[in-house]
């Protein structure tokens, strides 16, 4: 039987002579195994360990020792000593991610990388700087904006990540039509693997060939600890544009056409109908609504656990949806120039065109311009649905453009029997384009939750793979889709588990994370 979350907890004689050790390697003895870190430090934000932790679970998997160091030589030191023990290692950002990237056990040596925080090496000449891995995303941004530069990098998260979680999941930050994503500003990289051995990889140097095998790796090669970045100056302005579309395939198509046409808006977003309505709720709540301040109640109102209710039967839902579609106002697309103001210019007159040959609505700056204000905002809104009894979760699936509206269908047929759904349409390229599906289900228990959650990602993952896509986009894999990998990589999988043993030839990094463990691959 588990024991109590205090039990849990209590550190090990072991554990208290492992945080001795490793607090000999690291500046400031700066190694912990308190139950207040090792709590906090036991999970991320994968919502099936937000199920469970409202079940009572508290710490899922608390780690044996956190550790702090505050350079790359002090991560190697630690690291020589994990592998010489055979001693899991799991290097920590700022815990944000939502795949289960992070699921330590009671050995495991937690490496929280965000002592490493600074930013140097700001060149003007070549628009490039170095910064640590620990930085958070925002904080990182503002530095940059002060001397007059962009990252471009804006994930939803971004108040809340750091620099080398963006490069383990090979991030995209909202910005992406305009900036690329994550692989693209990253020009070298400093990390160490799972022997301790310290590398430097350059775009234009040494160890090229390592720079796309490390971004996107999750940390089961090593752990990075400083990044080379591309900078671009600041934007002067911005343009912007909205549409409403009568069919979301129609909107679909606009999008291609607009990138394959050339032009590059940082911010693309199509919203289909259900989206767009939820979408315009939230403006209104946004412009007109307050909190009265003589409410001190902190749980969910009474119309979302209504909501809560309704969700538990979730197809009826789904099909009535569907039914209402043409009475829902259509599709949204939002668009978002940052370029030189001539360039914008002739990029938004071009827009406009296309989407007037598909007989869009053109509802103006305003529905863009309120999207960029509130860009983060729906990150914060989703603990109430935990609150409530439910839960909800985010899945970004990848196509080319040819694929892209049969994966739309799949996946939401694969989904609708178990989850209330809609999606947007995000970071689009030339080539194609990224779906962002959100579902909230419910269950009678929590127990039952966790079966409905799982039942739901199996399904959903599988009809993504069966009509050509990919299974992540910029969320990364972690351990909700490793057991899908298999499907969708196939051989690949091998080649990977062959590159991390030549470099964690013990198997000490990350365990469990973005591949299969062995026998447990997908169907």
């Amino acid at each position: 039987m588990r024991g109590t979350t205090a039990d849990v907890l209590v550190p090990s004689a072991e554990a208290q002579s492992l945080r001795k050790d490793l607090g000999e390697l690291v500046s400031g003895g700066r190694a912990s195994t308190d139950p207040a870190d090792r709590a906090a430090y036991a999970r991320d934000l994968w919502p099936r360990q937000q199920i469970r932790t409202r079940a009572g679970e508290a710490a899922i998997a608390p780690p044996a020792v956190i550790v702090w160091p505050a350079d790359v030589q002090e991560v190697a030191e630690v690291l020589r000593f994990a592998a010489e023990r055979g001693i899991p290692a799991v290097p920590y950002g700022a815990g944000s991610g939502v795949c289960g990237g992070i699921s330590p056990d009671d050995r495991t040596i937690l490496i929280d990388v965000k002592r490493m925080d600074g930013i140097d090496h700001v060149d003007p000449d070549t628009l490039t700087c170095s910064a640590g891995a620990g930085i958070i995303g925002q904080i990182l941004e503002n530095q940059l904006n002060a001397k007059g530069y962009t990252f471009g990098h804006f994930p939803s998260s971004i108040y809340c990540s750091t620099l080398g979680g963006w490069i383990a999941c090979r991030a995209a930050g909202q910005t992406s039509g305009r900036y690329g994503k994550i692989e693209d500003r990253v020009l070298g990289l400093t990390f160490v693997d799972g022997t301790g051995k310290i590398w430097r990889a350059d775009q234009d140097g040494d160890n090229a060939a390592l720079l796309p095998l490390f971004i996107g790796s999750e940390g089961i090669y090593g752990v990075v600890t400083e990044a080379k970045l591309q900078l671009d100056p600041a934007p002067t302005e911005r343009r912007f544009s909205s549409w409403l579309f009568r069919h979301t395939e129609d909107g679909l198509e606009a999008i291609r056409q607009i990138y394959q046409a050339g032009l590059r808006p940082a911010v693309a977003r199509l919203y289909d109908p259900f989206d767009s309505m939820i979408s315009r709720s939230f403006k209104s709540k946004d412009k007109g609504e307050t909190r009265d301040p003589s409410d001190t109640s902190t749980g969910p109102g009474v119309g979302l656990r209504s909501l809560v209710r309704l969700i538990r039967r979730p197809s009826a839902i789904n099909r009535l949806i569907d039914i209402a579609d043409p009475a829902m106002g259509g599709a949204k697309l939002v668009l978002v120039w940052e370029d030189d103001p001539e360039i914008g210019r002739a990029e938004h007159a071009e827009a406009q065109r296309i989407c007037s040959g598909f007989r869009a609505h053109d509802t103006g700056e305003d529905p863009a311009r309120h999207w960029l204000a509130h860009r983060h905002s729906i990150s914060y809104r989703q603990s109430a649905f935990f609150a409530a009894g439910a839960f909800i979760d985010t899945m970004e699936v990848a196509a080319t453009w040819s694929r892209m509206w049969p994966m739309y269908e799949a996946v939401r047929k694969a989904l609708a029997p178990h989850v209330f759904v809609m999606a947007h349409f995000s970071h689009a390229y030339p080539e194609g384009a990224s779906i962002y599906f959100t579902f909230a289900g419910a269950a009678s228990d929590d127990s039952a939750a966790l079966e409905r959650y799982d039942e739901t990602w199996r399904s959903a993952l599988r009809a993504a793979v069966d009509v050509g896509g990919t299974l992540s986009h910029h969320h990364g894999v972690g351990r909700s889709k490793a057991p899908m990998m298999r499907r969708e990589q196939g051989v690949a999988v091998e080649v990977v588990r062959s590159i991390k043993r030549s470099l964690d030839p013990q198997g000490i990094l990350n365990p469990g994370s973005l591949i299969p463990i062995r026998g447990g691959d997908g169907v």
